[in-house]
């Protein structure tokens, strides 16, 4: 019998072998269950990897219970926030370095509408690694030809726009139709859900979202629901052309995916040139006093 990972055996203490954690990084990525994959690189466990699935299933060890739990720590963190990261650890024979990777399929991008933001926003989500979906129910606008090749362009019927595919709790909703009317349906079909997607985003102004809410509220949609729709959509950046739209729209869709508040500019955030003048300000303010003690 095989584990998980494809090695041999089924309990945690099974070692990893590079090919098994090739194995199990892959399967995720094609739609298997999400793992990490911890290594060690150097220390008494050097080439020792754990695999940590995103269910809580552990294959594998690096030796020592402490470093075991510490990698599903390190497994923990790179599963949430979905980036590499790296820590050293406490072994009985000195330090570890543990490196981990999380895996999982990527993220799909459902553009609901193929107008003129749709275009745009597709080439984006294929920079950002998102498996783009792009819908309609025009047979002249869901074409392939207007959209990249990575693309996957489907004409769908609104009133029930996900019967081929549905979206999942890790996936991405932006709806761009050309008419309120389709927005609404496509809101009120995809807030029912459950699991709820990553991120649901609608175009619209705020009196367009407000009729939409008003509507969805009284059809008994819960307000918690409602809540994590983001209508208005995209940062607030002065967005007017389509393509600063589609820009707005990823910037928004990046910060949900990677966990943090969308917020202000890295200029104002890091003010690294006011940083700089404290600096040599409180550098200034001692040096200064010594000079008046000399003087005294």
């Amino acid at each position: 019998m095989k584990d998980a990972a494809g090695a041999a055996g089924g309990g945690a203490e099974t070692a990893i072998s590079p090919a098994a954690a090739a194995r199990a990084a892959l399967r995720a990525r094609e739609g298997g269950p999400p793992v990490a994959v911890v290594a060690a690189a150097d220390g008494v466990a050097a080439g020792r990897r754990l695999l940590v699935y995103e269910a809580g299933d552990v294959r594998g060890t690096l030796g020592e219970p402490g470093l075991d739990e510490a990698a599903r720590a390190l497994a923990g963190e790179v599963l949430t926030t979905g980036r590499p990261s790296s820590r050293t650890a406490a072994a009985e024979a000195g330090e570890v370095t543990l490196y981990a990777e999380a895996h999982r399929r990527a993220a799909r991008l459902f553009v609901v509408g193929a107008g003129h933001i749709a275009v745009p926003l597709a080439e984006l989500g294929v920079l950002l690694g998102l498996d783009v979906q792009v819908l309609d129910d025009r047979e002249e606008f869901a074409t392939t030809d207007r959209f990249p090749s990575a693309a996957t362009v489907r004409r769908v019927d609104f009133t029930d726009p996900f019967r081929e595919v549905t979206p999942g709790p890790d996936d991405v909703v932006v709806l761009v139709t050309r008419a309120h009317r389709y927005d609404f349906d496509c809101l009120s079909r995809i807030v029912r859900d459950d699991p709820l997607p990553r991120y649901i985003g609608m175009v619209g102004s705020r009196r367009r979202v407000r009729a939409a809410y008003t509507a969805l509220l009284e059809a008994g949609v819960p307000r918690e629901r409602l809540a994590t729709v983001h209508a208005p959509i995209g940062v607030a950046i002065g967005a007017e052309t389509p393509a600063e739209i589609a820009v707005s729209i990823a910037a928004e869709i990046t910060a949900v995916l990677r966990g943090v508040q969308p917020g202000g500019s890295l200029r104002d955030a890091e003010d690294v040139l006011g940083r700089l003048e404290k600096q040599k300000s409180r550098t200034a303010e001692p040096q200064r006093k010594r000079g008046l003690n000399a003087d005294a």
